[in-house]
């Protein structure tokens, strides 16, 4: 049976069963949060100021980065809320709000995945006119394209969601608003919504992975045909970070979707959540920087420049000081 009264507002549940680690918990979230915002942050900055970073793949990583500062603060705040107060709730609009801004940014993160491994695709596969393909403006077209894309997708499901009224069960098992729960508590008929969901589902998530295959196959096709280890290790190691990034999130949402349903336990699919919506943004940064050359060379030439300017403004601060002293005398 139904309860007729309308849904005003959601329960998140988040983890029930961790009584007692509640404020470790909260502490290394938060601190996981702290440095995900500070390391996407300071990539954007770094290919922003350093000439040499301002191609195509970093292009790119500034926009993933970007994507993945705006996908954890969409969650994680309300998360540490869960390990704070006994009962964390969240007004309905702000549900939904949650709700659509982390498909639309996950969703635009497969897309943008895609559109790094074309550019890497051309970078290996077509050395030669990868410069008078992949120019700024495609470089912009693919991007806008992606998040346009995402917006468009989730937007359109989210103008029918919102008009859905909701009077069945208001707790939701989770950490987040996740669309499944949501669906559940409406009084009407969401056929047409999950209809919506699968097809966005099957064209983004399969769409974009065959696609991202089908560019490594040719990537790594090319890659063994080049006659030195040298040079198959320098053509390796510039899309190897976009790999790993690649498979921990296909590994993780193919996890979650594949399994059967009769073995399939809502615990994990929560501890896959937290890999996806809270580590993997964290590791990206790593991920991108601690095999780049050319990013650690940034990095290096900015503490540098830091240092320089840092005993430059204490050296002029002693010149003042003793200027003052003369005068005094």
């Amino acid at each position: 049976m139904r309860n007729d009264t309308e849904i005003t507002e959601f329960i998140l549940l988040g983890f029930p069963g961790i009584q007692g680690l509640q404020a470790p918990l909260f502490i290394v979230i938060f601190l996981i949060y702290i440095l995900t915002v500070a390391g996407n942050g300071l990539i954007i900055v770094i290919v922003w100021v350093e000439p040499r970073l301002q191609i195509p793949m970093y292009f790119f990583l500034c926009n993933l980065a970007f994507l993945e500062i705006w996908y954890t603060t969409t969650i994680i705040p309300k998360l540490l809320e869960t390990f704070v107060v006994s009962r964390t709730v969240i007004c309905t609009a702000c549900c939904l709000l949650q709700a659509f801004f982390h498909f639309f940014l996950g969703t635009t993160e497969f897309l943008i995945l895609a559109a790094m491994s074309f550019d890497r695709y051309l970078a290996i596969c077509q050395p030669l006119r990868y410069p008078s393909i992949m120019t700024s403006n495609l470089c912009l077209q693919l991007a806008l394209s992606s998040w346009l894309t995402g917006f468009t997708i989730v937007f359109c499901q989210t103008m029918l969601l919102i008009q859905l009224p909701f009077c069945g069960n208001n707790v939701i098992n989770h950490f987040y608003c996740d669309v499944g729960p949501i669906l559940k508590a409406a009084c009407a008929d969401t056929s047409i919504l999950e209809l919506l969901g699968l097809l966005a589902t099957i064209l983004v998530i399969p769409g974009s992975l065959l696609f991202t295959i089908t560019s490594y196959i040719y990537i790594l096709t090319t890659i063994l045909w080049i006659p030195s280890a040298t040079g198959r290790q320098k053509a390796f190691s510039t899309c190897a970070s976009h790999l790993i990034v690649v498979s921990l999130l296909y590994g993780a949402v193919l996890f979650m979707y594949l399994r059967p349903t009769a073995h399939s336990s809502f615990k994990i699919n929560k501890v896959v959540s937290v890999l996806n919506t809270i580590l993997t943004p964290l590791l990206n940064p790593f991920i991108y920087t601690i095999r780049n050359k050319e990013v650690k060379g940034a990095l290096r030439k900015a503490m540098t420049c830091l240092k320089t300017h840092h005993k430059s403004e204490i050296y002029q601060n002693e010149l003042s000081a003793y200027a003052n002293l003369v005068r005094g005398t």
